[in-house]
C-alpha cells in the first residue's frame, strides 16, 4: 500500500487524481489533502478517502473544517504553513496541483521528504526551475510531469538520450478566441474567455488558455525541466487537442504523444509509473476524427509567447516576475480593472521594469529571494494596472 497525499484536492487535477485513486482505494493510504475554500468537498474526500490529515489553505476557515470532519477521526489544519506542513509529511507519492505561485513553498516541502512528486503546478518550475530540480536531486525524489505536454515529452523520451533530441513541439488548442479577428479581442468578456472549446478546467487556466499564457508558461517550464534550448522549443496550434506534444530527434524522426483530452492519463501515468495501468478514459477511433490540424500561432494575437522568449533569455529570476506579473494581471482582467489584451501590456510593463533591475533578478536562487521577487514583482504589476485603469 502506497501513502499518497494530494495537495491541492479539490481543483480539477485534484479531483481527477482522487478519482483515479478511490477506484482501487485498497492499493492507497492516503496521508494527507489540501485545499482552499470548498470545504465541503474537502472533507467529503478527506473522510471518504480516510485520509490523516485534511488542511485549507484559508486560516479564516480552521474551524468550519473541523465541523464538517466531526466525528471522521481526521485532523484538521489551516493556513499556508499548515499546508507545507501536510506536504512534508513522508509520502511515496505527492501530486503538486496548488494552483499558482502559492504551490511552491508546499511543494519544495514535498521534495525534501523524498518519494515521488507528480508536479502539476507549472509555477513551480517557472519560478524556480533550478532550485526545484536541485533539491529534488539532493534529496533523491523523483519528480514526474503531470502537465499533459509535459506528461506526453516525457513518454515520448522513454528510452531515448537527450542528447539525441533536435526540438520539443507543444501543442495549443488556441483557445476561445482562436478563431475571432484580432480586433474583437479587445471586447473580449469574462464570461468569454472562461469558456474552452476542449477541455474541462478551472477559470484561471481557461482563461490562461485563451490568452496562451498557460503555453508561455509551458514554454518556460519545458526548458527547465528537460534542460532543452529554448531556441529547441516550438509551439504550434492543434485544434483538436489530441496531440500533446512531439519530440524531434536529429535523424529528422519525430516521436508524438496522442490521447484523449482527458487529464487523467497524465495522472494515471505518473501515478501507477513506471507501470501502465488501465484508465477510465476514452480509447480514439482516428477513422473517425479524420484529420489532424495544425498551423502556426500568430503571436499578434499570441504576445505571451514573445514574453516568455525574452524571459528566458534574461534569465535569473525572471521566470519569477513572468509568473507573478501574469496571475497579477489575471486578478486584474478578472476583477473588471483591465481587458483580454491588457494583461500582456501590465507583463510586458512589469518585465521591462525588473530587466532594468538586473541586480536584483540575478541574486542566488533561494526559496525566500524567489518568493521577495514574486512580492516585488506583484505590486509592480498591480501599478501597471492601475495605470492603465486610469
Amino acid at each position: 500500500m502506497r501513502r499518497v497525499s494530494v495537495l491541492g484536492a479539490t481543483g480539477s487535477i485534484g479531483q481527477n487524481t482522487l478519482d483515479l485513486i478511490a477506484r482501487a482505494p485498497e492499493d492507497y493510504d492516503v496521508v494527507a489533502l489540501t485545499g482552499a475554500s470548498n470545504i465541503a468537498q474537502l472533507a467529503k474526500d478527506a473522510i471518504a478517502l480516510k485520509a490523516d490529515i485534511a488542511v485549507t489553505a484559508d486560516d479564516h476557515r480552521l474551524e468550519d473544517l473541523r465541523a464538517a470532519l466531526g466525528g471522521s477521526g481526521v485532523a484538521a489544519g489551516a493556513g499556508a504553513a499548515a499546508v507545507a506542513e501536510a506536504a512534508a509529511r513522508p509520502a511515496d507519492w505527492t501530486m503538486s496541483a496548488i494552483v499558482g505561485a502559492a504551490g511552491l513553498a508546499p511543494g519544495m516541502a514535498a521534495l525534501a521528504q523524498g518519494g515521488t512528486l507528480a508536479l502539476a503546478n507549472k509555477e513551480s518550475l517557472v519560478c524556480a526551475g533550478p532550485l526545484v530540480m536541485e533539491t529534488a536531486r539532493q534529496h533523491g525524489t523523483r519528480i514526474l510531469p503531470v502537465d499533459s505536454e509535459h506528461s506526453a515529452i516525457f513518454q515520448a523520451l522513454i528510452g531515448e538520450e537527450m542528447a539525441a533530441v533536435e526540438r520539443i513541439i507543444i501543442t495549443a488548442s488556441g483557445g476561445a478566441f482562436r478563431d475571432w479577428p484580432l480586433e474583437r479581442l479587445a471586447e473580449a468578456t469574462l464570461d468569454q474567455a472562461s469558456s474552452h472549446p476542449n477541455w474541462d478546467m478551472g477559470q484561471r487556466i481557461t482563461i490562461d488558455s485563451a490568452s496562451m499564457f498557460n503555453k508561455a508558461m509551458e514554454v518556460i517550464e519545458t526548458h527547465e525541466f528537460f534542460g532543452v534550448d529554448p531556441l529547441g522549443i516550438e509551439v504550434i496550434v492543434h485544434p483538436q487537442s489530441m496531440v500533446h506534444a512531439l519530440v524531434g530527434f536529429k535523424d529528422g524522426a519525430l516521436m508524438a504523444h496522442v490521447g484523449p483530452a482527458d487529464m487523467r492519463h497524465a495522472i494515471g501515468f505518473a501515478l501507477h509509473h513506471p507501470d501502465r495501468q488501465h484508465l477510465p478514459v476514452e480509447r480514439l477511433d482516428l477513422a473517425a476524427i479524420g484529420r489532424f490540424d495544425f498551423s502556426t500561432p500568430d503571436e499578434r494575437r499570441w504576445p505571451a509567447l514573445r514574453l516568455a522568449r525574452e524571459t528566458m533569455q534574461s534569465g535569473g529570476m525572471m521566470g519569477a516576475v513572468f509568473n507573478a506579473a501574469k496571475e497579477t494581471a489575471l486578478d486584474g482582467f478578472i476583477a473588471g480593472q483591465i481587458t483580454f489584451v491588457q494583461m500582456a501590456d501590465v507583463v510586458e510593463d512589469t518585465l521591462t521594469g525588473f530587466d532594468a533591475s538586473a541586480g536584483l533578478i540575478a541574486d542566488t536562487m533561494t526559496l525566500d529571494n524567489v518568493l521577495q521577487i514574486d512580492h516585488l514583482a506583484r505590486k509592480a504589476a498591480r501599478d501597471a494596472i492601475h495605470k492603465r485603469a486610469g
